[in-house]
C-alpha cells in the first residue's frame, strides 16, 4: 500500500513491507488505485523466495503470499481480522492472536483446474486475470498425492472428455483421491472406463466422478464410493478440526443443553456436541451431506434447507454454533439470533469482512473472544472464531 500525490491509496500486490519498487500498469479508481509491480529496486528483509515457479513465472493467483516470510504472514492475517472488525464491525478491539500452521505448504486436500477451450492449457488463472489460465505442473500447496495423480492425468489427456470445464482433484480423509470432471452442456461422458483403466495402469488409486451442468455428481469409474465428492470439507483438514475443537469449547459445559449447528455440512461439530451430551439441532444445505451425517452418526435432528428459510422451525437454544459461506449469514438469520438471544454464539467466519458485517447486525450480543487461525497458508485467507455473548 502506498500513496498517490493527491492522497488516493494506491494498491500494489506481490510486494513487501520496506520494498522499494518500480511500479507499471496504473489503475484509477474514485478512491483509490491499483498498479502492478515492475520492479523490486530494494528488497526487503521480509521478502523471501517463493518455492513455487508458477507464483512469478506465470504469476498465479492461486497463492498472493508465497514472497512474504511466514511471521509476516501470519501478522497480516491477523490485521485483516482486526482491521475489518475495527472499521466494518466497529468493534474496540485489537488484532486478535492467531494459531499457525504447522503445514505451510503440500496442505491442500482439494483443487479446482480450469480448462481453456479444447483442454490445451488446465490450470489456474494468473492473478487478477480471470480471462486467462496457464497450464499447471505442480501446485506447491497441494498435498503431494493429488499433485502425483495430476502428473499422471496430464499424461493422458488426450482422453479427457472435450467439453470438460473444470477438474477437480481430492483427497478425502482415508487417504482416497477422487476425480471431479464437470462437463459442458450435452455432453455424455463415455470414455470415464477407458482412463480409469490406464490410470489404474499408472498405479493410481481413484475414483472418477462426473457432473453435469447444475447437476448432481455421481461415480462413473472406481470405488462405488457412498459419499459424495462433491461435498464441502475443510481443504486444511487439521486445521479445521483446531477450528472446530476451539469452537466447541467456547461453550462451556454443554451436556443437556440444547444447541444449534447451522450450517452444519457432514455433522461433525454436530457430533462433538452430541458426544459431550448436548441436544442438538442441525440446519444444512446440501442434502448429500445431511445424508452423510445421518449416517455418520450420533443422533440429532437435522434439517435439510437453507438456514434463513427453517431457522424457524428449531427450539429456542442454549447456545449456537454458526459456520456460513463466505458470504456471512442472511440478515434473517442474524434477525432470529436477536430475537431468541441464546446465551453463547459461536461464529465460525471464513471471511472477516461479512464477519464484521454480522456483529453489526447483532447489537443485543458484544464480542467476548476473538481467534484466528492459518488454515490457508501463502494466501490472504484466515479463518476466524468470533465468541459473543448477550450484552
Amino acid at each position: 500500500m502506498g500513496k498517490l500525490e493527491d492522497g488516493r491509496t494506491l494498491f500494489v500486490p506481490r510486494t513487501a513491507p520496506g520494498d522499494l519498487i518500480q511500479i507499471s500498469g496504473i489503475r484509477e479508481h474514485k478512491k483509490f488505485a491499483r498498479a502492478r509491480l515492475k520492479a523490486v529496486l530494494e528488497a526487503s528483509p521480509r521478502r523471501v523466495q517463493p518455492r513455487c515457479p508458477h507464483y512469478t513465472r506465470d504469476d498465479c493467483g492461486g497463492c498472493q503470499f508465497q514472497h512474504l516470510d511466514n511471521e509476516t504472514q501470519l501478522e497480516s492475517r491477523r490485521a485483516f481480522v482486526g482491521d475489518a472488525l475495527r472499521r466494518i464491525g466497529k468493534q474496540d478491539v485489537s488484532d486478535p492472536p492467531i494459531v499457525p500452521a504447522e503445514q505451510t505448504y503440500d496442505y491442500r486436500t482439494k483443487l479446482t483446474l480450469h480448462v481453456a477451450a479444447g483442454g490445451r492449457r488446465i490450470g489456474l488463472h494468473p492473478y487478477d486475470r480471470p480471462d486467462q489460465i496457464f497450464d499447471l505442473a505442480w501446485c506447491h500447496i497441494t498435498a503431494p498425492a493429488l499433485m502425483e495423480l495430476w502428473q499422471q492425468v496430464r499424461r493422458l489427456r488426450a482422453l479427457l472428455p472435450p467439453s470438460l470445464i473444470q477438474l477437480v482433484l481430492r483427497l478425502d480423509r482415508r487417504g482416497h483421491c477422487h476425480l471431479v470432471f464437470k462437463l459442458g452442456e450435452g455432453e455424455v461422458w463415455s470414455g470415464a472406463d477407458r482412463l480409469y483403466r490406464e490410470l489404474q495402469r499408472q498405479g493410481a488409486k481413484v475414483t472418477l466422478w462426473y457432473q453435469p451442468p447444475d447437476g448432481v455428481a455421481r461415480a462413473v469409474a472406481g470405488t462405488n464410493e457412498a459419499f459424495p465428492a462433491t461435498v464441502f470439507e475443510q481443504v486444511h483438514p487439521e486445521m479445521g478440526d483446531k477450528v472446530r475443537s476451539f469452537a466447541v469449547e467456547q461453550l462451556g459445559e454443554v451436556e443437556g443443553r440444547k444447541l444449534w449447528d447451522l450450517y452444519a455440512g457432514i455433522g461433525e461439530t454436530t457430533a462433538q456436541l452430541v458426544s459431550r451430551g448436548a441436544r442438538v439441532e442441525s440446519v444444512e444445505l446440501d442434502r448429500r451431506a445431511v445424508a452423510e451425517a445421518e449416517a455418520r452418526g450420533p443422533t440429532a435432528r437435522r434439517l435439510a434447507g437453507r438456514v434463513e428459510d427453517v431457522i424457524i422451525q428449531l427450539r429456542a437454544p442454549d447456545g449456537v454454533i454458526t459456520n456460513p459461506p463466505r458470504t456471512g449469514m442472511d440478515e434473517r438469520v442474524t434477525a432470529e439470533l436477536e430475537r431468541v438471544r441464546p446465551k453463547c454464539v459461536v461464529y465460525v467466519s471464513c471471511d472477516p469482512a461479512t464477519l464484521a458485517r454480522d456483529l453489526q447486525r447483532l447489537p443485543s450480543f458484544r464480542l467476548t473472544a476473538v481467534r484466528a487461525f492459518d488454515l490457508f497458508p501463502q494466501t490472504t485467507h484466515v479463518e476466524t472464531v468470533a465468541t459473543l455473548e448477550p450484552a
